[in-house]
This record gives C-alpha cells, structure tokens and sequence, in this order.
C-alpha cells in the first residue's frame, strides 16, 4: 500500500523549539507559562508518547475550539444510516484488518484538518482534544484500539529525541509513513457514549488549538 505523507511545521507545538512559542516539558520543572507561551506536561522517559499529561496557555495566547466533528458520508456502496456509510475506502486501501470505529475516526481526523486549516491553524497547532466513541454493532465496548491506530496516523507520530518520523499500522498490515506525519501530542481525553448525533456515527471529535503569537 502506498500513501503520501506531508511532513507538518507549526508554530504552538511542531515548531516549539525553534520559534519559542511553545515549549515541550517533561513532569520534573514544570511551571507556570508566561502571557505568550504554551507549556504541554509529557510523560516523563518516554520519546514517542501518545498523548499530553496536560497543557497550560498564558492568557495572551489566542485559541480555537472546534465544534464536535464526525464522519463525513463518503461510501455510496454502504447503505443510508450505516456505520459503514461513513467511512472513505480510498483512505484505507490496501490496508488489512481496518476496524469500521478506525475508518471513520481516518475521515473524523482528516475532517479536523480541513476544519483547523480552515480557522488559520493546524494539526501541529492543537492542543487538547476530546474523542467521543460509540461501540460497534455487536460489539460490547467501544473501539478504543481502532481509534488510537487512527489517532496515529495524524497525531504523535514523530519521535521526540530522534525527531525521526515513526511507522504506525493502519489495521493490521505492517506499519507504514503516518498519513500526515505530526508532531503534537495533545492532552486528550476519550470517552465511550451512549448515542451520537448521526445515525451511523461511532466517531465524534472535538480540538483546541492554539495561534502563533506572531500572527
């Protein structure tokens, strides 16, 4: 399976290091960030963690918060109202084992791009997110695995330490370049519901992202 990948620069947390707009911290020296910066707690000895242990904002940065986002209808094959009926097959072919939780939070994610890109931000940009699962069909818990595989392939993808960009599977096929390489790891939370606004959805998100002072 081929896919492209697009390398993210930004500003709030991608981009931390050099423009000094943010700043990656570990558990030990952690304090308050001053009016303009952003500070994300890491899990302390881990190079590739999949998510913030929380994020503090001065009070000048600016942010944005998206609405909960879902999966856009996007597989005419599958009926009306189905779960399958949101999910992209071009984004997951040649992929084996590709569970229906994580081919709808693929098109859920690429939504919040286009959604962030949108607003002037970027994946690279966001810094709190909150992930609303419902459990499959038949299924007796939500599908927390297919969305943390989904999560993979547009968030905390690039290694700390090395900076190098880390392969991650996409169902069971042998792991491959992410679908937008990213280095931002957001604090998150995920959440298994009872029901989601759209019939057929199993997959809604919503983020907070944060704009370059400079802009």
């Amino acid at each position: 399976m081929k896919r492209r990948t697009k390398i993210v620069v930004g500003t709030a947390l991608t981009g931390a290091l050099l423009t000094g707009s943010a700043t990656l911290a570990g558990a030990k020296g952690w304090w308050s960030p001053g009016p303009q910066e952003v500070r994300v707690m890491l899990p302390e000895g881990q190079s590739n963690p999949a998510i913030a242990n929380g994020v503090a904002t001065g009070g000048e940065v600016a942010v944005y918060q998206s609405s909960g986002l879902g999966p856009s209808a996007l597989n005419p094959a599958a009926p009306e109202g189905t779960p399958e009926r949101y999910t992209d097959p071009a984004l997951t072919e040649g992929a084996q084992g590709v569970t229906i939780t994580e081919a709808q939070a693929l098109v859920v994610l690429r939504n919040i791009k286009t959604n962030l890109e949108t607003a002037g931000v970027k994946p690279a940009d966001v810094i709190t997110m909150k992930a609303y699962l419902m459990k499959p069909p038949g299924a007796e818990i939500a599908d927390y695995a297919g969305w943390n595989r989904a999560y993979r392939q547009y968030f905390a993808n690039i290694d700390l330490k090395s900076l190098q960009v880390v392969p991650v599977p996409m169902g069971t096929s042998t792991p491959e370049p992410p679908l937008l390489a990213n280095k931002a790891r957001p604090a998150r939370a995920t959440m298994e519901v009872a029901s989601l606004a759209v019939p057929g959805w199993l997959v809604e998100v919503e983020v907070t992202a944060t704009y370059d002072k400079k802009r």
